[in-house]
This record gives C-alpha cells, sequence and structure tokens, in this order.
C-alpha cells in the first residue's frame, strides 16, 4: 500500500470516529447498573474537564423544547449529548444528626460547647437514582461551590462558645455551611436544536465547611 493510500486511509478513519462520537447518544449513565453512594463516587476526580462544561453551558442556552419538540425536517450541528445543570441554589446548613452535636441551654448565660462524638454529614437527592449523585456533586462544584462533597467526616473536639441574650434560651447545632439546590438533566432535542429535560429533582449538599450555628428561643 502506498503512503498515499495508508494516510487517506488513517484520515478516513479517525473521521468516521470522530463523528461517532458526536452522533451516539450519551446513554452509559441511563443503561448502566446505579451504583451505590460511597465517597469514591462523589470525589473529585468526578469534577467535569473544561471541554465538557463549555459545550454543556452552549447546551444549556438552548430553547427548551419539551417532550414533542424538536421532531421534524430541521437538523442542527449541536452535538447530541446528556448533561445536569443546577437550576437554583441557596445557602443552608447541613446539620449533624446524631448526639453530642447540638446543644440547648439558658435563660441567659454564656454556653461552652464541643462537638463530643465523630460522624459523618452525607448529601440527599431526590427525584433521580443513585448513579446520578456523582453528577449532581460534579456539577455543583462548578457551578455553586468547590468546596461540596458527597460526604463530610466530623470530628470530636470544635469547641465554641456564645453568650446568650438575658431572657432567652441559647441553641448551637454543629453541622456543614452547605446548600440546598434544584437540579435538571437535560438531553440534546432529536434536531439538536434544542434541549429537553430528562428529570429534576432536590438536592441538599454539604461542603467542607463545618461550624456551629446558633439560634435562641423565649422557651
Amino acid at each position: 500500500m502506498s503512503g498515499k493510500v495508508k494516510r487517506d486511509l488513517f484520515v478516513s478513519v479517525g473521521a468516521l470516529a470522530f463523528a461517532v462520537g458526536l452522533t451516539t447518544p450519551a446513554l452509559a449513565a441511563e443503561t448502566d447498573t446505579p451504583a451505590p453512594i460511597s465517597e469514591s463516587s462523589v470525589s473529585a476526580e468526578d469534577s467535569a474537564s473544561a471541554a465538557e462544561l463549555s459545550v454543556e453551558d452552549t447546551l444549556t442556552g438552548l430553547p427548551d423544547v419539551g417532550e414533542d419538540g424538536g421532531v421534524g425536517s430541521l437538523r442542527c450541528d449541536n452535538p447530541y449529548k446528556t448533561w445536569m445543570e443546577i437550576t437554583s441554589k441557596k445557602a443552608y446548613h447541613v446539620p449533624s444528626w446524631w448526639n453530642g452535636t447540638q446543644f440547648k441551654d439558658g435563660p441567659g448565660g454564656t454556653m461552652t460547647v464541643k462537638v463530643e462524638k465523630a460522624g459523618k454529614i452525607s448529601l440527599s437527592v431526590t427525584g433521580g437514582w443513585e448513579g446520578e449523585t456523582k453528577f449532581i456533586v460534579a456539577k455543583a462544584k462548578v457551578k455553586v461551590d468547590v468546596n461540596v462533597a458527597g460526604e463530610v467526616g466530623i470530628t470530636v473536639g470544635h469547641q465554641y462558645s456564645r453568650d446568650v441574650a438575658r431572657g432567652k434560651y441559647g441553641h448551637l447545632q454543629y453541622g456543614s455551611w452547605g446548600y440546598k439546590v434544584d437540579w435538571a438533566r437535560y438531553e440534546t432535542s432529536p434536531d439538536r436544536c434544542g434541549k429537553r429535560k430528562v428529570r429534576s429533582g432536590k438536592a441538599t449538599l454539604p461542603t467542607t465547611e463545618t461550624g456551629w450555628r446558633y439560634w435562641k428561643t423565649n422557651s
């Protein structure tokens, strides 16, 4: 085989592989058996690459065509892809649920407390399946806070003091300074000119930043 023929064949095969990569639906996340939630499944290694994020940002700007839209003779050159978006966020102190991390005292005076028992604070997700958790965390790391994590370990010892107003009762709760978010999973429409919402839900996400939250009551 001549050098020219070899080069032509190489280019043709490479072009075919590239075309398949663009046109084949990203169904792996839909068909794989969901993996249990674990620290490894939601680690920083799952953060999306800059190139992927650029494509997803472009696709997010496409019009939402709904369930029955995007079927017709019109065709656009956007790639077919499924992706996750964080559609809203709100700061939220994710509390630890076990004893030794919540205290009440009063009326008045000074509260001095410390974490008395170690444990872990984990994320919670509604509306999706466990295999999607890592994609929600990865997108939240970029769009919400780089400190977002699937699970945060709490150790014994963090001490804190707080004055309680006269006649009031003070409350101190340990936890993670995290977020409540709304998320949605999208896919490119069949004509690749719009996007479709596949499903959506809510999530409570801890971060690696932890501390005490204080509030007061009358009784």
